[in-house]
């Protein structure tokens, strides 16, 4: 399977060559791959398929076993309609060093395995044959580095699964002019109906023009400073712009752009939504919205990390809406940019997930800051992002209620997030032993079997005030560091159910029914409990597949529905928002 689509769909130009498809390839487990000029091009013995990582079958590969040092290797010409432009190439994502390397040259090194890196290959072109080598190491053991879900050991159990190593996202390349823009960002000001407008560009001397849904409009740009430009547009104007141009699950609208800037051209778009928190409730432009939302762990049976066609991508969140969520919690990954672009097009809310380490240590603090550092650019713009959580569950900080210094990343992270994101909510710690929060996010996994009468009680008494959430201990551990408070934040309810139920894999689930029957009837029982609370302002059940040796999705690993989607639809649907 070859995944030959534009890698980067919200921010699209006409001139691209992607370099998927087979590449050669080997496993340096000796390391001796630099001493031994792999850099210089060596034809490798085997063969893989990008942006598929080697623990896959789509790979062609499929080993998951240890392999920390690997080498790609492929040529490629330039297309001639490139020749008289600068060329980028981009990685999509690499776990989790790379160095890059073009006709022998060091073109560039990368740390950090959830976002794409680019560099400027124009110098190190011949536009002969082209011959571009990767080599990347990732550290199958090291518990520091962002890993998420990824296991350190060989085989996957219980919540971890098999590891994806080395080019995992699209590689390709760009044509682009010799002044060119480099980024935009848009960031609403709902109330106002306003959209700021900031773009990096090459030389701020340079005035741009913008057309907006297939109109001209003529805005004053205030440079900044060299690379800088800074732009308002009006986008909502009147009352009834309010109600057909905002954007949200049920209207999705999107502000169609093309950005000319000197010779370059760019497509993209803009959402106008506001998210907000208000007397305990979500707000969603200034309406309270009730948060329906799944846990989705993005992998997939053949791909692992990878999802095997773009198509894949949009089936999980139309799988997801049919069966009545208005969202989803990306959990511990990155996602693939076409997830976000979907779920922007058709209507869906996404909470935005990168990967945890498993100990800390500065330099695990480091990192994770780090790879934070790119992900909130990357996915700036899409209207459908609603929710940062830069930590889950006190992973990587498990002694966060004694250790200042572990308390001192979590409010680094929210702090820093905030800062350079006003428009979204940051959920500090998902799950219990928040600090400075936007949401109170509560794990309750203690619901019981369908026979399990006194756990069923016990779970309703939980979760039924405020009062009773705020005090309760899921996980054996408190729902505040100590110091902290709850200070008027929404509560809600991101992880729970997690109920098995197997199919066509064995495996395990927080709880157990042996037919689909009995799976609508639980699912029925924890949702009437979590609509007889008075205080859940939403939830995220877990979750939308299975995956590894988890088997307690609503669907297979291969999208199979376990139950009537209509089902859980008419569930999901009988939790009215109450506001």
């Amino acid at each position: 399977m070859l995944r030959s689509e534009y890698p980067r769909p919200d921010f699209v130009r006409p001139l691209w060559k992607s370099l998927n498809g087979p590449w050669s390839f080997t496993f340096d487990d000796a390391h001796v791959g630099h001493e031994q000029n792999f850099t210089a091009g060596n034809k490798f013995k085997r063969t893989i398929i990008v942006p598929f990582a080697f623990q896959t079958s789509l790979s062609g590969i499929n080993e998951q076993d240890f392999h920390d040092h690997l080498w790609y290797q492929r040529t490629f010409k330039v297309p001639v309609a490139m020749r008289k432009k600068r060329v980028i190439l981009h990685f999509n994502a690499v776990d989790y060093y790379s160095e890059v390397y073009l006709n022998g040259e060091l073109v560039g090194k990368h740390e950090g395995g959830q976002t794409g890196f680019s560099f400027d290959i124009t110098k190190f072109l011949t536009y002969k044959t082209e011959r571009l080598v990767v080599y990347a190491f990732d550290p199958s053991t090291d518990e520091y580095i962002p890993r998420g879900k990824q296991y350190w050991k060989e085989k996957p159990e219980s919540i971890w699964y098999n590891r994806t190593s080395g080019i995992w996202q699209s590689v390709w390349l760009e044509a682009v002019e010799e002044n060119y823009v480099h980024d935009v960002f848009f960031t609403p000001d709902y109330d106002a109906g306003m959209i700021e407008i900031k773009l990096k560009v090459s030389d701020a001397n340079i005035v741009p023009t913008l057309v907006v849904d297939k109109r001209r409009v003529k805005l004053e740009f205030t440079k900044v400073d060299e690379n800088t430009l800074v732009a308002h547009y009006h986008a909502l104007k009147t009352n009834r712009d309010y109600k057909t141009k905002s954007w949200s699950p049920s209207n999705p609208y999107l502000f169609d752009v093309q950005i000319k800037y000197g010779k370059d051209v760019v497509t993209t778009y803009f959402g106008m939504r506001k998210i907000s928190t208000e007397g305990g409730k979500v707000l969603l432009n200034n309406e309270p919205y009730y948060m329906k939302l799944v846990l989705d762990q993005g992998y997939f049976k053949d791909g692992l990390l990878t999802a095997p066609s773009i198509g894949d991508l949009l089936k999980d969140i139309e799988l997801a809406k049919a069966m009545g969520f208005n969202g989803a919690r990306k959990h511990q990954k990155v996602e693939d940019k076409y997830y976000m672009y979907f779920a922007d097009k058709i209507g869906f809310l996404v909470w935005g997930e990168m990967a945890s380490t498993v100990k800390f240590n500065q330099e695990s603090a480091r990192r994770t800051m780090n790879e934070w550092k790119s992900v909130l650019p990357r996915d700036y713009n899409h209207p459908s992002i609603v929710c940062w959580v830069p930590l889950n569950e006190s992973w990587g900080v498990w002694e966060i209620s004694k250790d200042k210094a572990q308390q001192e990343h979590s409010l680094d992270l929210y702090n820093y997030i905030r800062n350079y994101d006003k428009t979204r909510l940051v959920v500090t710690n998902d799950g219990w032993e928040m600090t400075l929060t936007d949401i109170c996010a509560i794990h309750n996994y203690r619901h019981g079997n369908i026979d399990d009468l006194a756990t069923q009680e016990k779970f309703r008494y939980d979760i039924s005030t405020k009062e009773r959430l705020l005090a309760s201990t899921p996980a054996d551990r408190p729902i505040y560091v100590p110091g902290y408070k709850h200070r008027g934040e929404p509560i809600l309810l991101t992880e729970f159910g997690g109920i098995s139920y197997a199919i066509d894999q064995d495996g395990w689930g927080y709880s157990a029914v042996k037919s689909g029957a009995t799976l609508v009837k639980e699912y029925k029982r924890i949702m009437q409990d979590i609509k007889n609370s008075s205080a859940l302002a939403g939830y995220c059940y877990t979750q939308l597949t299975d995956v590894e040796v988890e088997i307690n999705g609503l669907l297979t690993y291969t999208r199979q529905p376990k139950v009537s989607l209509m089902a859980i639809r008419r569930i999901n649907e009988m939790i009215k928002e109450r506001y």
